[in-house]
């Protein structure tokens, strides 16, 4: 194939003919996508090279945590009407989405002590901890703890919305309330409670788990449903942990923007457990 011809076959490779170009009275991609809108949602404000990064880092977790919630919501509606293979799908996706939240600390590695230092100043108190979405699905998940509101009283919109989730059921509330329908014997103030409160570790709850665990052909539904649920907070765990070494990296243990402790407030988080019963057992079984 000579030069010119191998030339026109890219070209035609390249470029479907049939490919639709006119858009004056349709939608094209960008105007789906709004990508007006969020492209110039990228608003630095130091001179500082790497604070792009920063910024579109956030920006594109705070995407990936929209999605989280918009899964674990779902799965949560899913679990209350029994429809639990449903909900699994949802679960599974989740833990995907940490996945690419994990990979992304990976790219925030990549800015040095003294490239933060060109625009940490500027943030004034702003911190990650004040994220509403995080706090929602915090929440969601079962970590309760109302003090977290605080931030978020100058929004009342907000405030009214994250605080609507703590008073609800959590997921795992509801993976509970399923296993009680399903006949084990779980006792009244772990089925009905004030949900604003953390949950506590309960004897029957392990003991039910057990049963599960012991006979999986037996309740083979309630065994995959207690896998992707330390699935998804395994993930959890590790993108907590990512979260606490990257800003190890790049601060040290200097306190956060936020007025936090730092590392030390990002490790205390490493404790914290979602689904505590099903950690438990494993140690029995």
């Amino acid at each position: 194939m000579s030069e010119k011809e191998n030339n026109t076959f890219l070209t035609e490779q390249a470029f479907d003919k049939d490919a639709h170009t006119d858009f004056r009275e349709s939608m094209i991609y960008g105007d789906y996508l709004q990508l007006d809108m969020i492209l110039d949602a990228q608003k630095p404000i130091s001179d500082s090279h790497d604070e792009m990064l920063f910024v579109i880092l956030h920006q594109s977790a705070e995407l990936w945590m929209k999605l989280v919630l918009h899964e674990v919501t779902a799965a949560i509606e899913c679990i209350k009407s029994d429809k639990i293979q449903s909900s699994l799908k949802m679960l599974s996706r989740v833990s995907r989405i940490q996945a690419q939240l994990i990979q992304s600390w990976d790219v925030l590695s990549t800015l040095t002590p003294a490239d933060y230092l060109t625009f940490r100043d500027k943030l004034g108190q702003a911190s990650g901890f004040q994220s509403y979405q995080y706090r929602s699905i915090e929440y969601s998940l079962g970590n309760k703890n109302p003090a977290m509101l605080s931030p978020h009283k100058h929004r009342p919109e907000i405030y009214e919305g994250v605080k609507a989730i703590l008073d609800r059921p959590s997921l795992y509330d509801e993976v509970l309330r399923f296993l009680g329908r399903r006949g084990f014997d779980l006792p009244q103030d772990v089925l009905e409670r004030d949900w604003s409160k953390p949950y506590q570790p309960n004897d029957a709850v392990k003991a039910a788990w057990h049963t599960v665990y012991s006979d999986t052909h037996t309740h083979w539904e309630l065994y995959e449903l207690a896998e992707k649920l330390v699935d998804l907070e395994d993930w959890f765990q590790q993108w907590r942990f990512r979260h606490m070494k990257t800003v190890e990296r790049v601060i040290g243990f200097k306190r956060g923007t936020g007025g936090t402790a730092g590392v030390s407030y990002l490790k205390k988080a490493l404790d914290l457990r979602f689904f505590p019963e099903l950690w438990m057992i494993r140690t029995e079984l």
